[in-house]
């Protein structure tokens, strides 16, 4: 009921809606323009699909897996894929011209698509904006009382930014084959283009190389890539118009190395693989030839394996501290005038950029590797904001916006959607300096994160930055974002991802049984803790082998029920009362005062539920705080300020952090107790 209510207060208010159906137009991310029509297209056995122009094999198989797609969304209905394309059809794929074989920066990824209720038609000059085109039609798939159906409307759409991407970081915790195809799959569906492997860390190097094997051998603990493997990812991805750019993080991050090849080190070693997090001492030797030797000749490996233009040499977060405790470091430095450990790192990212621009491709790099004199051609990611971004432009650098957008950080999508790589400092940039601008990535690192969860926390909210990245600037609604947030992450769940369907597995293991509804009650208002303070608030320093089968590994990064909540609290205090709102805040509230029975009693059959026990006594302070409150509304006379006292102090400690989860409810409970007193309350959303 709690979703029923929430989301007749969003759905009614804020989305695009077609003239006759009158249901949203649920598409994300939201095209460039679009007009609803009347009528809709309905979707039945009769269905068929044909392609004309020039099609190519990469758009064949994205129809195939259209055409797939479609079965499941319909609950298998047949389709029907004509390969003459003079034969009517209800969907007809026009393509002017193929797009290149691997994709590339800058290609045309426009489409139009029409429909009517005699048919659709979906034009594209490149076979990349015809995969887009294909994959909205899928999003506006819907059942009505005609039977499954789109409705008809005219799109003309074309991406805002041209690299839209998603950076998974499979150093610290290896990620299977399978798991990144299936991200892979969910990043076709909302049009990002480029997926940013980052393949070495001090954790792991994640890759084989057949000229100098210890890489793999022994810095990964066994868990790599073989070549062949990387070949099928980059395969996968161009099917679905997707760049892979590896990344090769030097000269620091980069202890996993030196395990094979202390000779690469600044440092007399020996040397293992980082079990722990966080920035540590080892780097390369920037002052021997040795090392560039090492690196020419792996660099040149790689740039065959990888057909992108681009390269990834990461750079960012290296102390110096190997540095300074080098004597021949330092005579090195003085003889070559270098002050400063950043002149150093300037002067290793210089020979590397030779060294990739020799092997014929684009340098990339954080945010440390602009430094004076480096070539124009480098392209800067940013983890330090907008700020960075538009003095890279201005100086003529092109650049990619990743602050605001890690999702380890365990942000709201609320908040990683109001950062724009176009606004502060670069939106002050002249037209000229904005084209440097090229786009974004959502970064995935993965210090808590392992194949069972790693969905979890890119999906769905990776879905509104995608948004972001695709959609004009002006497309910021929340309550839109979020309505269309849900049913996009439903239609994930189609294609093989697993962030909703491992919450209910992990729930079970945690609780040791298969009754997990107290556990989930729970869960379903609790959050990890934000940024980096769960290393800091662990007991002991966590660690690559430890297992992630904690609450705080299954909860969601964000609670939307919380969220849900809060709309009705705010619908509530403010006087914007439905027909039945005290009721359901009243029901919810009475539920999460009494699911600490059940939690404790679960507490006493699985250790893994011992640590929520305190978090659960909060919730059913909360609870209790809340219903109190209700009572003195319906009473209508002012709560006491004794009693307010009281609740704020217990809501303020309900607040705190337990076994590194917060329960985010409490705001919302909050308010309801200085409406009870008499406070006016800034029904701010959650």
């Amino acid at each position: 009921m709690l979703r029923t209510l929430a989301l007749m207060f969003i759905l009614c208010a804020s989305l695009v809606c077609s003239s006759q159906t009158q249901k949203p137009i649920a598409l994300m991310p939201i095209p460039a323009h679009l007009t609803a029509g009347s009528g809709q297209l309905v979707v039945d056995p009769s269905f068929t699909i044909v392609v004309s122009g020039k099609g190519d094999g990469r758009l064949q198989r994205a129809v195939d897996r259209f055409a797939d797609q479609l079965r499941i969304e319909t609950g298998m209905l047949p389709v029907n894929i004509k390969t003459v394309s003079t034969e009517p059809a209800t969907l007809v794929v026009h393509v002017e011209r193929a797009s290149k074989e691997i994709p590339e920066l800058g290609e045309d990824e426009s489409y139009t698509l029409g429909i009517t209720p005699s048919g659709a038609k979906l034009n594209a000059p490149t076979t990349l904006g015809a995969l887009h085109g294909l994959q909205s039609f899928l999003q506006l798939v819907e059942s009505t009382p005609a039977g499954f159906a789109v409705p008809a409307v005219s799109i003309q759409d074309t991406p805002r930014f041209p690299w839209r991407g998603l950076m998974i970081d499979v150093g610290r915790h290896f990620m299977p084959l399978d798991v990144v195809k299936r991200n892979l799959d969910g990043m076709e569906a909302v049009k990002l283009n480029v997926f940013h492997w980052h393949l070495s860390e001090n954790q792991g190097f994640r890759i084989e190389s057949k000229k100098f094997p210890k890489l793999h051998e022994l810095g990964s603990d066994g868990l790599y890539y073989t070549q062949a493997e990387v070949r099928e990812v980059i395969a996968y991805a161009a099917d679905r118009g997707i760049r892979v750019i590896p990344e090769f993080d030097m000269p620091g991050h980069s202890t996993s190395w030196f395990v094979g090849y202390p000779e690469l080190a600044s440092g007399p070693g020996p040397y293992q693989i980082e079990r722990e997090w966080g920035v540590f001492d080892p780097a390369m030797d920037p002052t021997r030839d040795s090392t560039y030797k090492f690196l020419d000749t792996f660099i040149e490996e790689m740039a065959d394996l990888f057909p992108d233009h681009y390269f990834h040499i990461g750079g960012d977060e290296v102390n110096g501290k190997e540095w300074d405790a080098n004597k021949k470091i330092q005579d090195f430095k003085r003889e070559h005038n270098i002050k400063t450990n950043a002149d150093l790192q300037a002067y290793f990212s210089g020979r590397v950029q030779k060294l990739v621009s020799k092997h014929g491709k684009i340098t990339v790099g954080w945010d440390e590797i602009l430094q004076p004199d480096v070539p124009k051609s480098i392209v800067i990611q940013s983890w330090r904001g907008q700020t960075s971004l538009a003095q890279a432009a201005k100086q003529g650098y092109s650049g990619i916006l990743s602050s605001g957008y890690y999702l380890d950080l365990a942000w709201s999508t609320e908040r990683h959607y109001a950062v724009d790589p176009m606004t502060g400092p670069t939106a002050n940039l002249t037209d000229e300096e904005k084209k440097f601008i090229l786009g974004g990535e959502a970064c995935m690192w993965a210090e808590f994160v392992s194949p069972e969860n790693i969905d979890s926390r890119i999906w769905p909210r990776a879905a509104a930055i995608a948004e972001r990245f695709w959609s004009p600037q002006s497309t910021t609604n929340l309550n839109s974002m979020y309505a269309r947030m849900e049913l996009t992450s439903r239609r994930l769940d189609n294609l093989g991802l697993t962030h909703n369907s491992s919450y209910d597995e992990m729930l079970r293991r945690i609780a040791g049984g298969d009754d997990i509804f107290a556990l989930r009650t729970l869960a379903d208002v609790s959050e990890p803790v934000k940024d980096y303070a769960r290393g800091d608030l662990a007991p002991v320093p966590p660690t690559g082998l430890m297992p992630l089968n904690r609450l705080v590994d299954a909860v969601r990064p964000e609670s939307i029920t919380a969220r849900d909540f809060d709309n009705l609290v705010n619908a509530f205090v403010g006087g914007n009362v439905a027909p039945g709102t005290e009721a359901e805040i009243r029901s919810q509230l009475t539920l999460w005062r009494n699911n600490q029975t059940d939690i404790q009693a679960s507490a006493e059959q699985s250790f893994l539920m011992k640590e929520v026990v305190p978090l659960s006594q909060s919730l059913s302070v909360l609870g209790t705080a809340g219903l109190e409150a209700l009572d003195f509304l319906d009473r209508g006379n002012g709560a006491p300020q004794d009693w307010k006292t009281q609740q704020l102090a217990a809501i303020e400690e309900a607040k705190k952090p337990k076994a590194q989860l917060l329960i985010v409810v409490a705001p919302a409970v909050q308010k309801l107790v200085e409406a009870a007193a008499g406070q006016t309350v800034n029904a701010s959303t959650h």
